[in-house]
């Protein structure tokens, strides 16, 4: 269908289409049309809005009841962590008990009360603060993706490793405690990518030492810093995801790994293939090297 100009009114936004059409603003014809995108009942975009998760929480925001916010990894996603919660997952809410809420089919809803403490206004959506996100993520969420997003946000310094362990600790002997405990032990802001924190809590969960992130390395004159590594065995593993695919990122990673290796290091490498079709062969490659200079299980 022909391109037409965007009502000023409508451009980069978020609406109803009923509304649209009542105030003239568009017609059915036009509303079906390339400009638009459909993100819910009644639901519409701009289409040069990414579909994102952040996409899917303002169609839902448009019809949120008081006191409801966004939680879990929606709030994560709207915290700036992309890889949280992606346009097709399901938003996340939390709301009072005996809420009525339009649109349930495209949100998971969590009925509790939040402190005043716990909320806030982020960008103009409802969300939990980080650190109640967090707790949320470890009880809705699976472990591993659970930490990734963790890790995030300790990342961005949005939470702190002591603020998570005093929130475990003061929440001892609550449903939820000791699995959250478990997971804030296992976060890591040191980490990159959530491809990283994935390699990292596998290895862990696999009976491996804990390695170290990033750490400091002085060799052949310059200071490198592996993703993983484990200095007193002077073992490292380097996670190459598609951007080390690189002519560029290639030679300066081969000369990485040169300079590490000419330094007595044992350097593996992981492919996001191998992360997915051959973890088992990576944690015995890993134990392999490390028992070769010396760690005992």
């Amino acid at each position: 269908m022909r391109r037409v100009d965007r009502p000023r009114r409508l451009a980069w936004q978020v609406f109803r289409g009923s509304d649209a059409l009542r105030e003239g603003l568009l017609t059915a014809e036009q509303l079906r049309g390339d400009n638009w995108m459909s993100v819910g009942y009644n639901v519409f975009a701009d289409s040069r809005l990414d579909r994102d998760h952040e996409l899917s929480c303002r169609a839902l925001a448009l019809d949120l009841p008081s006191h409801a916010y966004f939680a879990g990894p929606s709030a994560a996603s709207l915290h700036g962590v992309a890889h949280a919660a992606a346009f097709g997952d399901a938003a996340h809410l939390v709301v009072p008990a005996g809420t009525r809420l339009n649109q349930r089919k495209h949100a998971t809803v969590h009925r509790m009360r939040l402190s005043d403490d716990e909320v806030e206004v982020h960008r103009g959506f409802p969300v939990t603060r980080p650190l109640r996100t967090c707790w949320d993520l470890v009880l809705w969420l699976d472990l591993v993706p659970a930490v990734t997003i963790i890790d995030a946000l300790l990342h961005a310094k949005l939470v702190t490793a002591a603020e998570l362990g005093e929130l475990a600790h003061s929440r001892f002997g609550r449903h939820g405690a000791a699995r959250a405990a478990r997971a804030f032990a296992l976060a890591d802001g040191r980490a990159e990518s959530p491809q990283e924190s994935r390699l990292r809590v596998g290895l862990i969960r696999a009976g491996l030492p804990r390695p170290e992130l990033q750490h400091p390395v002085t060799a052949g004159g310059r200071v490198l810093h592996p993703d993983l590594a484990w200095p007193d065995f002077k073992v490292a593993i380097e996670y190459d995801g598609e951007w080390h695919d690189a002519p560029d990122q290639f030679h300066l990673d081969r000369r990485r790994l040169n300079l590490l290796v000419n330094d007595g290091w044992i350097v593996l490498h992981v492919t996001s293939r191998r992360m997915r079709t051959d973890f088992a062969g990576i944690v015995r490659e890993a134990k392999t090297a490390l028992r070769s200079r010396g760690w005992r299980p």
